[in-house]
């Protein structure tokens, strides 16, 4: 843990330089500061945070090839299939062949404990200066922040509450509550332990956070209220998924119009977005996060196309038609041969640059999702706002002003599994998928097409390609064996 910690103590580069544009914000790295020369100032803690924030975008947590979580959550599930003309990056995760050594799946350990160090950096001297408002903000989002990069390590490398019997109680991950580079801290005794720590942070967030700090890529109370809906969720809490995603909802409605759908993903729309990760054209930021899906190079190359059989879930003409469809989908050739190619991060309106674009951290529309399944497992179960919920996302989805999309009628299970199917149509490549099949206890099971554009291709999944098992210990992701060698007092995870 010392080396992994210390990666963000060297390239912290705290004091930056902050440049805003229509409400929007990049960090430039300057030169690294002592805690007494750079917490002089409450303008200078903001410049510090928000270099937490821009560690989201560091290699293998938002950016890069390999094991970057803004494909990580689709490899390892249903949603892709390992296109032969592509890299072959990311293949370890796909063949679910990882062990302790491959970056495919570690990479996010070193990334997530380099974002906590850095809002710890900020906690930890918070009393440099005297404890305004401002701080109390301040103080806020660093715990937010330190929260959801936890919340990202519990759910790959440890197991989730809700997936089997006796989960809760198996071995968390270690939390980290300061920033010491001499730290070897211990995981957690239970799962339980980290999510009610997660918890913690967030709820205190909550109490003190801003409604409004400025920009989509700043946490805010409304987005605090997002995610607790989600650890809630996952933590298998559903009157509190319930609580406190009904408060997001009615403070942010919009799951993101018909109208703007499209544009949301090409940066011309923030509607419906609670939580952004801002990724400007400046050389000096320019983070390519759609490389782990695609390339330019004489047409799309792509890593992994969209799975066949999703591709066919996605509607298509008058009140079928779903306007998800064009928004992350193109079907185009590279060289001869046509394939379904994921375009959610391929360009943004304007730009020459590719694969340069926002990362849409949480939207509403997941927390719809959230809360209408938690009401179908509450202790107090509400069906018809689930429905409602559900209809509400789909009226955005499905239909065109001429055939508008007639609202569903489920009940029961066939209402839950709408749920289910919904989120994974909606959330697609935005690192949902594996850990949705993981906190429901259910198994991996590929289909049966190929690669290309309609499902041939003679290279569909087989073996042990096809399907991993619910309960296989693969579902928990390896700890890296560098951390491990690095901090004797971490065990590693069963089955590696």
């Amino acid at each position: 843990m010392k080396k992994i910690i210390s990666i963000s103590l060297l390239s912290l580069a705290m004091l930056s330089l902050l440049q805003c544009s229509d409400e929007r914000f990049d960090i430039l790295p300057n030169n690294q500061d002592a805690p007494s020369t750079i917490f002089t100032t409450e303008s200078n803690y903001r410049l510090v945070l928000d270099g937490a924030y821009d560690a989201f975008k560091s290699p293998t947590y938002y950016n890069g090839d390999t094991g970057s979580s803004i494909i990580l959550g689709d490899v390892l599930a249903d949603n892709l299939i390992l296109n032969p003309q592509g890299r072959q990056t990311n293949k370890k995760a796909y063949e679910w062949s990882y062990t302790p050594q491959d970056n495919a799946v570690t990479a996010l350990y070193a990334s997530a404990y380099q974002v906590i160090s850095r809002a710890n950096y900020v906690l930890d001297n918070l009393n440099k200066v005297p404890y305004t408002n401002f701080m109390k903000n301040v103080e806020a989002e660093a715990k937010a922040i330190r929260a959801i990069a936890h919340f990202d390590l519990v759910r790959a490398y440890a197991k989730i509450p809700t997936q089997s019997s006796g989960a809760s109680s198996s071995l968390g991950i270690a939390y980290v509550t300061t920033f010491n580079p001499e730290i070897k801290p211990s995981r957690d005794a239970t799962v339980t332990a980290s999510y009610d720590k997660i918890i913690a942070d967030l709820q205190d967030a909550l109490a003190k956070i801003n409604a409004n700090n400025g920009s989509i890529g700043r946490l805010n109370k409304t987005s605090i209220l997002g995610f607790l809906s989600r650890v809630y969720l996952y933590k298998g809490d559903y009157n509190n998924a319930v609580l406190y995603g009904e408060q997001c909802i009615a403070a942010n409605p919009s799951v993101g119009t018909n109208a703007n759908f499209i544009n949301i993903w090409r940066d011309a729309s923030d509607d419906g977005e609670l939580f952004t990760i801002l990724n400007s054209n400046l050389s000096t930021d320019n983070v390519t996060v759609g490389v782990a899906y695609n390339q330019n190079s004489s047409g799309i190359r792509s890593e992994y196309n969209v799975d066949y059989d999703l591709f066919n879930k996605y509607g298509g003409t008058g009140a079928n038609a779903d306007i998800r469809k064009p928004a992350y989908l193109l079907t185009a050739n590279f060289g001869s041969i046509p394939y379904n190619h994921v375009i959610k991060y391929r360009s943004r309106t304007g730009s020459t640059v590719g694969q340069v674009v926002d990362i849409k951290f949480l939207r509403s529309a997941e927390v719809y999702l959230n809360v209408a399944e938690a009401y179908m497992k509450s202790t107090a179960p509400n069906p018809t706002r689930a429905l409602q919920l559900l209809n509400i996302l789909r009226t955005q989805r499905y239909g065109t002003t001429d055939s508008p999309y007639v609202p569903g009628t489920e009940t029961g299970t066939a209402l839950l599994n709408a749920i289910y199917n919904e989120r994974r149509l909606e959330l697609a490549f935005e690192n949902d998928r594996f850990w949705t099949i993981k906190r429901l206890g259910q198994s991996v099971v590929r289909s049966d097409f190929g690669s290309s554009a309609n499902g041939g291709g003679g290279d569909a999944p087989t073996g042990a390609l096809k399907t991993l098992p619910a309960g296989n210990f693969r579902f928990v992701l390896p700890i890296p064996q560098d951390a491990i060698n690095l901090n004797p007092n971490l065990v590693q995870n069963t089955g590696y």
